[in-house]
């Protein structure tokens, strides 16, 4: 089998705390899509014998990924990604559902891929889409919601994790709000499925988001589950695959490396578990404040976030110029789609946040390869280039 390691981090390359942004493929995960890529290389859909292997292949993997969410292998469709996904979810939900309603509820610190298709669905379609605010932790109010509710409310859409705080939201708190309103859940937890359990029953949610290159699948590969009994508009038409609700030829060798993902995460397999990861996610945290004692602030919720999640903003700098100056280190100041910006994060602003502290702010996420002597690296080279940084 591939050895493990050799990952990000290793033989001379920058340390990789940047696993919000993607994660690098699991050489298990590899493994298991090869086949499908060579030997068994069959459209599912056809009828002779090269199509077996790659139908009962992606049946497996459907499987899989139901057994990480807890629900029935039939409430699990394939898409090509978490955006995808979103979009499926949000629009598909809010087109099937236009005729009790036109109004959906998110939140102001959502990730682009459910913002812009609610946008698009009050520009193009004549949904009314409601932002509700979230405090200084990042979280919203079970209050705002449900002061937010009204008659043609269809559709409530908030995230599990966010992507650059890790803050967490009482999402099946949230979900019995809207359920007692007579509207769906959705929840994009492209973050959250494989750092914290995501068991559908226990959310409560209608809809569920789940995106392969956040937890060692590649990119180009996702999930929705949707629940029985619920309608969809698709927004892929054309063969019957996947129910008629997403068309396309299967993607067989992805969907049996987002599969073989899930069963390592549910299974334990994966190295670095919750615990692990929060203990080295705290330990980062502790050396840059004693490193740069009193200009370090944590950002996101103390307690209710990802366990591989630190944000934090250092006073008198600019995040993404500390970044600039720390080669040894690859990492993000948020969401990689907007990478390269030197406009304060929208998610800290929303927050309540003041200017300098959102610039200066910094995502460090880590993974299943981070190792002690990674933290303790990153710790130091990041306070060596804020000290010789002129400060704002």
């Amino acid at each position: 089998m591939t050895e493990l390691r050799g990952q990000p981090g290793l033989e001379g390359r920058p340390i990789y705390l940047d696993y919000n942004g993607t994660t690098p493929v699991d050489p298990r995960v590899v493994e298991a899509m090869l086949p499908y890529l060579t030997t068994h290389f069959g459209n599912p859909s056809s009828s002779h014998y090269y199509a077996h292997e790659p139908r009962a292949a992606v049946e497996t993997a459907r499987g899989q990924v139901a057994q990480m969410l807890a629900c029935e292998a039939d409430e699990v469709i394939f898409t090509g990604g978490g955006s995808e996904s979103d979009v499926l979810a949000i629009r598909g939900a809010a087109l099937a559902l236009r005729s009790r309603g036109n109004h959906i509820i998110t939140q102001q610190t959502e990730h682009p891929a459910v913002r812009e298709v609610c946008r698009t669905l009050e520009r193009f379609d004549g949904f009314r889409v409601t932002y509700l605010p979230v405090d200084h932790d990042g979280r919203v109010a079970p209050a705002a919601l449900e002061g937010a509710m009204t008659e043609r409310t269809v559709l409530v859409t908030i995230m599990f994790a966010n992507n650059e705080t890790g803050t967490l939201q009482p999402i099946a708190e949230l979900a019995r709000i809207a359920h007692q309103h007579g509207a769906l859940f959705h929840t994009d937890a492209a973050q959250a499925v494989g750092k914290i359990p995501t068991s559908v029953s226990e959310l409560g949610v209608d809809l569920l988001t789940v995106a392969g290159h956040k937890l060692y699948a590649p990119k180009g590969v996702g999930a929705l589950y949707v629940r029985r009994g619920v309608a969809l508009e698709p927004v892929i038409v054309g063969g019957g695959q996947e129910k008629g609700i997403r068309a396309g030829t299967e993607n067989v060798a992805f969907l049996v490396a987002l599969g073989a993902a899930c069963q390592l995460a549910s299974r334990g397999l994966g190295e670095g578990s919750p615990k692990q990861l929060r203990a080295l996610r705290d330990q980062l945290y502790q050396r840059l404040c004693g490193y740069l004692p009193g200009r370090v602030h944590l950002n996101g919720h103390p307690t209710e976030r990802l366990p591989n999640t630190l944000n934090v903003s250092i006073d008198g700098v600019i995040g993404e110029e500390v970044l600039a100056q720390t080669p040894g280190i690859a990492s993000s100041t948020g969401s990689a789609c907007h990478a390269g910006s030197t406009e304060p994060s929208g998610v800290l602003m929303a927050m309540g946040m003041e200017r300098a502290r959102a610039l200066g702010a910094l995502r460090l996420t880590l993974g299943r390869w981070t190792t002690e002597e990674e933290i303790e690296r990153a710790a130091s080279l990041l306070a060596q280039s804020v000290r010789g940084m002129q400060t704002l």
